[in-house]
């Protein structure tokens, strides 16, 4: 059992009750848990199971309590439910916290329909998780095709209804997608609605326009989709409109850049960290893209190798400087890089970033070398 908890300043880590049962009973088990200082006031608590490879776990929940060793607060709800949640097979669920002279948020039934094509022949090796996120926190990683509703299948479209339930996520902000799968194959995602069960609008829009290539060799594949429009009822159709063409410009001023990242080939030159990067031009600068999906290589940055990622952003004007490091992951996270080659697709132009030097866990800046 897992358990996640929401504060008015941020959320924890999730933590496993396993190995921190304090004392049990026969109906109880008390676990002793210590959270980050700096979370605020708690809000919210999700509460579910690590995994459900194994199909005979089942846990029934009766009452949570929570107190507050320090100040006695205590907060105590009857659940009465069983994970997973057979109406949906969801292996989550999430409840308000009620303290005194505090108003709580309500659990909200969501609807994400999802607009799709090739995704329902697929289903039974491909594995895809939605998160939500709004400001009021997040969902955790949902999955998307363990239960569906209102199905609808043609030849080129598809559509089906996932339901999620969730503490008020108050004004849903983007969703972030994870898509795996035991087979290659291709699977096209046009977009995303969410919206409340019990209210017709409004409805969020989260457009994708994408065909996923699911590698069965490949770590999952991750796309971060912010908000597009809100579909708030008939009078505001003139807005929609209007929101509408604003996105169509701004995919028109989307530029695309391929980056090669050449790593050394000195003896321990490779990584096995999260690298991140950023690129600055005279105009603006994009914002941070983990460089993970490589073109050539499964395991990227490897010692004497060069990646190739392909990005989009918004229009950055002429490069000027790059920040690139990584977080420090995994057992060889030093890395020597040598170069940082940019290719703008708008203007055809190619610049180079020297390094030449190992990247530790913070941040490097490098300045253009040159164009072409």
């Amino acid at each position: 059992m897992v358990m996640v908890f929401y504060g008015s300043n941020g959320k924890s880590n999730p933590v496993s009750m396993e190995n921190k049962v304090e004392h049990q009973t026969e109906n109880q088990i008390t676990y002793d848990i210590h959270l980050p200082s700096d979370l605020g006031m708690l809000y919210k608590v999700r509460l579910g199971l690590q995994s459900l490879e194994n199909t005979i776990s089942q846990l029934s929940l009766r009452h949570f309590k929570i107190q507050n060793t320090s100040t006695l607060d205590t907060f105590s709800l009857t659940i009465n439910k069983t994970l997973p949640l057979s109406s949906n097979g969801d292996r989550w669920i999430e409840f308000p916290i009620q303290w005194p002279l505090k108003e709580a948020l309500s659990v909200v039934t969501y609807h994400l329909t999802v607009f799709s094509i090739n995704i329902l022949n697929e289903r039974n090796l491909v594995h895809m998780t939605a998160c939500i996120y709004g400001t009021h926190g997040d969902t955790g990683d949902r999955s998307l095709l363990q239960s569906w509703q209102n199905v609808q299948q043609g030849e080129k479209n598809e559509s089906f209804l996932v339901m999620v339930d969730a503490v008020d996520l108050g004004e849903l902000e983007k969703i972030v997608l994870l898509i795996s799968s035991k087979t290659d194959c291709k699977l096209g995602i046009k977009k995303l609605h969410v919206q409340e069960a019990a209210r017709e609008h409004p409805i969020y829009v989260f457009e994708v326009n994408e065909e996923f290539s699911v590698n069965a060799n490949k770590p999952k594949i991750q796309r971060e989709i912010q908000r597009s429009f809100v579909i708030r009822g008939e009078t505001q159709k003139n807005d929609i409109d209007n929101n509408l063409n604003k996105e169509g410009s701004k995919l028109k001023n989307l530029t695309e850049y391929t980056i090669k990242v050449y790593t050394g080939s000195k003896r321990g030159a490779g990584t096995d960290a999260n690298v991140h990067i950023i690129l600055f031009g005279n105009e603006d600068k994009s914002e941070v893209f983990q460089l993970s999906q490589s073109l050539e290589h499964q395991n990227p940055f490897e010692r004497g190798k060069v990646d190739t990622f392909k990005i989009r952003t918004k229009k950055l004007g002429s490069l000027r400087s790059i920040e690139i490091g990584h977080d420090g992951k995994g057992f060889a996270n030093g890395w020597f890089l040598e170069k940082v080659e940019i290719t703008d697709a708008v203007q055809n132009s190619v610049h180079c970033f020297n390094c030449n030097r190992s990247v530790d866990q913070s941040v490097i800046t490098l300045y253009m070398l040159f164009s072409f």
